[in-house]
C-alpha cells in the first residue's frame, strides 16, 4: 500500500510590519472599541501559544526550506503499530492466535492501564515540547534518556552549588536581618517617643479625663528599651509632680464602696484611685531599679525629687528607705543626691509636719547600728540640717493673758457681792465655753498646724534619734580605742567621729544635764585617746588621732559654755591633753584650723587662767612658733599675745634674767617635758624664742614677735587684741600661696690683696660667676626634666613593690589556708 504525500499547508501572509511609532489610531476608534467591548470578548480566548508557536516554526523559511525540514523530521508510525504499542500480547500459551489470508499470525492483545498510558504520554510530551523549542526535530528514547540522566546530574550539581552559596551568604543575610531589626526598633522608639510626649501633655492640660493614660506610659516603659525607659521616668516624675494634690489619698472602704454616690463623687474616687495606684506601680518601678548600674542614677534622681515635691503623699515610706538606703553609697552623685534629699526634708518641714523628719532620723539611726558605725561622713552630717525649737518648751505669756486675768479678778469680786447675778451669768458662761470648745475642736480639724502638744512630741522624737546615734558612735570609737591601747595595733578607720563631734558641739544644749556627765566622760576619754593618764604619750599613736582629740576637746569647752550654769565640772584634764596634743601636732598630717579653734576657745576665750598653766601655755606656744610653718606660727602667737594681755604676771617672761624670769613660783627649774602644765615650772624660763622669730623670713610673723617682745610689764598697760587665732591661721594660709620670701642679691665683697696673682685670681671668679649666670636654660630643663623622671619611676616603683608585697602576703595566706585545710582532712 503506497502512502500518498500530504500537503504542506502554509500559513496566511503576515502584513508587513509597521513600527509602533508609526502606527496612527484615532480617537474615533479607541471610543468604538471602549463602547463595543464586549464584541472584542472572543480575543481574550485565543491560544496565542499555539499560534506563536505554530508561526515561529515556519516564519522567515522559503518552500524548499520546508520542505526540507519536514523530510527530516521522522514520520509517523503507522495506526496499527501505535495500536501494537499501546496494547499488551498474550502468551502463545493463553490464547490461540488468528490466521489471516495472507498467512499472518495474529495473537490476542489487551489495552494497557489508562495510568500508565497517560504517565507516558506525559512524559514523552514533556519530552517533545522541550526539544521543539530548541530542536525541530524530535528526540529517540535513548536520547531522552541520556538527556534525563544528564539534566538530573545539572540539578544534583545545582543543589550543591546553591547549598554553598546559602552558606556563603548567611553572614550577608545575618548583617541585613540585623539592619532591619534595628530599623524596625528606631522607628519603634520613634513611635513611643511621641507617644510619651502626646500622653503627657494631655495629663498635663486635663489630668481627670486623662488619668488612663498613666498606665499607658507605664506599660510603654516597662516594654521599652533602655533609652525610653529613661524618657518615660522623666516624664512620669514631670506629671505626677504636678498633678498630685497637697494631701494624702484615702482610699475608701467597703462599706463606702457600698454606699449609692452621685456621678462626680464616682468620677473623683475613680481619679483618685487611677492616679494612687500609678503612682505606686510608678514608685515599685524605680526601687526596682535601684539594683541597676545603668539606671540607677536617673532612678535615684527622680526618687530624691520626688521626695522633695511631694513628702506628705503616699508611699513616703517606700521613698524614704531607698534615700536612707543610699545615703553611704560609693556613687558620689547618688549618695550627694540622697544627702540632698534629707536635708531638704529637714529644712523644709512645713509640707509633712515633722513627721517624715522623725522617720528618716529613725532610719539612719537603724543604719548606723547595723552598719557598725562604718558609713560615710555624709551620712551623719545631714543631722546638722535639724532645726529644733528651743522656745517650744516654755509657757506662753502675752499681755492680752494678762489684761485678761486682771479682768477675770474683778469680776469674781463683783460676783461675790451680787450673788444673784451670779446664777444668771454661770448658765451664760457655761454656754460661751461650750461653743468655745466646739469651734476650736473645728478649727483644729480644718487647720494643717499641729498642736503644741504634738510639736513637742515630735521634737522630743527627733531628739532622741539624734542623741542615739552620737552616743552610740562615741561609744564605738572609745570601745576601740580601748582595744587598741591593749593590743597596741594599728587604729581602725572611725568615719563617723568628726561629724559626731560636731553634732554635739551644736545641739548639746538641747541635752537633759542627768546625760551631760557620761557625756563629758567620753570625751574625756577619747581626749586622751583612750588611755589613763599616767601611761606615757608615747602610745598616743597608735589610738585617735591628733585631730579628732582636740575636736573631743573642742565640743567638751563649747559645752560648758553653753551650761554653764548647770555644769559642775573640773577641765582640768581637758588642758593636760591640749598642752600635750600641741607637741604631737604635725602640719601634713593634722588640720590646722582645728588646732587654731581648740586654741581661741581654750585659751583665749577664757575669762581667768591659772599663773602656772598660762606660763605653761605661753612657753609651750613660743616653742611650737619655732617649728613649723607661717600660718600655725602666727595663730600660735595671737594666743601667746592673747594670754599675755589677760595674765600680766606672766609677762615677766618677757625679761631677760640670768636665772630666768622675776617670778619663778613654786617650782624653781622649767621641765620642758613635764605632761601637766601646772607642774612645768615655766615661770622660771624666758621666752628667747622671740628674739629668733623676730628674724623670721615672713615679715607678719617677725612683726607680731617684735610687738609682743615689746611689750611692758605694767599693769596699768591696756592692750586689746581684735584677731583670733582661726581668723590669723585663715590669713596666714592664703597669704602663703602668694607669698615670695625676699633674698639679697649683693655679691659678696672681695678683699683687694696686693701683687697680680690677687687680681688675676677676682677676675676668673667673676668671670666664673658671669659664666654661672648665664647658662643655657635648655641644659637646665634638661636637669629639672631627669630629675622629675626619676622622682616619678621611684614612686612607681614604690607602688609596684607595695603591690608585689600585698600579693606575696595574699599567697602566703592561702598556702596557709590549704595546708590547714589538708591537716583537717
Amino acid at each position: 500500500m503506497g502512502k500518498k504525500r500530504q500537503k504542506i499547508v502554509l500559513p496566511p501572509e503576515l502584513p508587513p510590519e509597521v513600527p509602533d511609532d508609526e502606527v496612527e489610531i484615532s480617537d474615533d476608534d479607541i471610543n468604538f472599541v471602549r463602547q463595543n467591548r464586549e464584541y472584542a470578548a472572543l480575543l481574550k480566548n485565543l491560544d496565542t501559544k499555539s499560534i506563536n508557536k505554530h508561526v515561529t516554526r515556519v516564519a522567515d523559511l522559503k518552500e524548499d526550506a520546508v520542505e526540507d525540514l519536514y523530510e527530516k523530521r521522522p514520520r509517523k508510525r503507522p495506526r496499527e503499530e501505535e495500536k501494537k504499542g499501546k496494547t499488551i500480547e498474550v502468551d502463545p500459551v493463553d490464547a490461540l492466535p488468528v490466521k489471516t489470508l495472507d498467512g499472518d499470525l495474529y495473537y490476542r492483545t489487551f489495552p494497557m492501564d489508562s495510568k500508565n498510558e497517560e504517565s507516558e504520554h506525559d512524559s514523552e510530551a514533556a519530552a517533545d515540547g522541550e526539544n521543539a523549542d530548541g530542536n525541530m526535530v524530535k528526540l529517540s528514547k535513548a536520547e531522552k534518556r541520556a538527556k534525563f540522566k544528564k539534566m538530573k546530574k545539572e540539578a544534583k550539581k545545582q543543589l550543591k552549588e546553591g547549598v554553598n552559596l546559602e552558606q556563603l551568604h548567611t553572614p550577608q543575610a545575618e548583617v541585613l536581618d540585623e539592619v532591619r531589626k534595628d530599623l524596625t526598633l528606631e522607628e519603634d522608639n520613634e513611635r513611643k517617643k511621641y507617644k510619651l510626649a502626646e500622653l503627657g501633655t494631655a495629663l498635663l492640660m486635663d489630668p481627670e479625663a486623662n488619668i488612663k493614660s498613666l498606665k499607658e506610659i507605664i506599660q510603654i516603659c516597662n516594654h521599652g528599651d533602655h533609652e525610653i525607659l529613661i524618657l518615660g521616668l522623666k516624664s512620669l516624675f514631670a506629671i505626677f509632680r504636678d498633678i498630685i494634690p497637697g494631701f494624702r489619698i484615702r482610699l475608701p472602704t467597703e462599706k463606702e464602696k457600698e454606699m449609692k454616690l452621685s456621678k462626680a463623687v464616682k468620677k473623683l474616687r475613680f481619679y483618685e484611685s487611677t492616679l494612687l495606684s500609678s503612682y505606686k506601680a510608678y514608685v515599685q518601678k524605680l526601687i526596682a531599679l535601684e539594683k541597676d548600674n545603668a539606671c540607677r542614677r536617673v532612678a535615684m534622681r527622680c526618687i530624691c525629687m520626688l521626695l522633695e515635691a511631694v513628702p506628705h503623699f503616699n508611699f513616703r515610706d517606700s521613698l524614704v528607705a531607698a534615700v536612707v538606703r543610699n545615703i553611704s553609697s560609693q556613687d558620689d552623685i547618688v549618695r550627694k543626691l540622697c544627702c540632698g534629699a534629707v536635708k531638704s526634708l529637714f529644712t523644709n518641714e512645713g509640707k509633712h509636719g515633722g513627721d517624715a523628719t522623725v522617720e528618716t532620723v529613725q532610719k539612719i539611726e537603724n543604719l548606723v547600728k547595723d552598719n557598725d558605725c562604718q558609713l560615710h561622713p555624709d551620712s551623719i552630717e545631714v543631722l546638722l540640717s535639724l532645726y529644733f525649737d528651743e522656745d517650744l518648751g516654755k509657757p506662753e505669756t502675752s499681755e492680752a493673758d494678762n489684761k485678761m486675768n486682771k479682768k477675770s479678778r474683778t469680776k469674781n469680786f463683783k460676783e461675790l457681792n451680787h450673788a444673784t447675778e451670779n446664777e444668771k451669768n454661770k448658765n451664760k458662761k457655761e454656754m460661751m465655753l461650750k461653743t468655745r470648745e466646739e469651734i476650736n475642736a473645728e478649727l483644729k480639724a480644718a487647720s494643717f498646724a499641729k498642736d503644741m502638744e504634738e510639736k513637742k512630741r515630735i521634737q522630743s522624737d527627733k531628739l532622741n534619734a539624734v542623741f542615739l546615734i552620737f552616743f552610740r558612735v562615741l561609744k564605738h570609737a572609745s570601745m576601740h580605742s580601748r582595744s587598741e591601747a591593749s593590743s597596741s595595733a594599728a587604729s581602725c578607720s572611725r568615719p563617723l567621729l568628726e561629724p559626731c563631734l560636731k553634732g554635739i558641739g551644736k545641739y548639746s544644749h538641747l541635752l537633759d544635764v542627768s546625760f551631760m556627765f557620761d557625756l563629758l566622760k567620753h570625751l574625756r576619754e577619747l581626749a586622751g585617746g583612750g588611755e589613763n593618764l599616767n601611761a606615757s604619750s608615747e602610745c598616743h599613736s597608735t589610738n585617735l588621732t591628733v585631730t579628732e582629740r582636740l575636736q573631743c576637746c573642742i565640743v567638751a569647752f563649747k559645752i560648758r559654755r553653753k551650761n554653764l550654769d548647770a555644769l559642775n565640772v573640773d577641765f582640768q584634764e581637758f588642758f593636760v591633753h591640749l598642752y600635750n596634743l600641741i607637741l604631737e601636732y604635725r602640719p601634713g598630717r593634722d588640720e590646722g584650723d582645728v588646732l587654731a579653734e581648740a586654741l581661741k576657745i581654750m585659751l583665749c576665750d577664757e575669762r581667768h587662767h591659772d599663773m602656772q598653766r598660762a606660763a605653761a601655755f605661753i612657753k609651750r606656744l613660743a616653742t611650737f612658733s619655732l617649728c613649723f610653718g607661717s600660718a600655725e606660727s602666727m595663730a600660735a602667737l595671737v594666743a601667746l599675745k592673747h594670754l599675755l594681755q589677760k595674765n600680766v604676771p606672766c609677762r615677766n617672761l618677757l625679761e631677760n634674767d640670768a636665772g630666768g624670769g622675776s617670778v619663778s613660783g613654786a617650782i624653781a627649774r622649767y621641765h620642758p617635758y613635764a605632761t601637766d602644765p601646772n607642774l612645768s615650772g615655766a615661770l622660771a624660763s624666758v621666752l628667747w624664742e622671740l628674739n629668733l622669730l623676730s628674724k623670721h623670713y615672713h615679715p607678719s610673723v617677725s612683726t607680731m614677735a617684735s610687738g609682743i617682745s615689746a611689750m611692758n610689764t605694767a599693769n596699768n598697760q591696756i592692750l586689746h587684741s581684735k584677731a583670733s587665732p582661726q581668723q590669723a591661721f585663715i590669713e596666714s594660709s592664703l597669704d602663703k600661696e602668694s607669698f615670695v620670701p625676699k633674698c639679697d642679691g649683693k655679691m659678696p665683697r672681695i678683699k683687694r690683696k696686693q701683687g697680680k696673682k690677687s687680681a688675676k685670681s677676682v677676675g676668673t671668679r667673676l668671670t666664673n660667676l658671669d659664666a654661672a649666670n648665664l647658662m643655657d636654660e635648655n641644659a637646665i630643663k634638661k636637669k629639672l626634666s631627669q630629675h622629675f623622671l626619676l622622682i616619678r619611676d621611684m614612686t612607681e616603683n614604690k607602688r609596684l613593690r607595695s603591690e608585689l608585697g600585698r600579693t606575696t602576703s595574699c599567697l602566703e595566706l592561702y598556702e596557709q589556708f590549704r595546708r590547714h585545710k589538708r591537716s583537717k582532712s
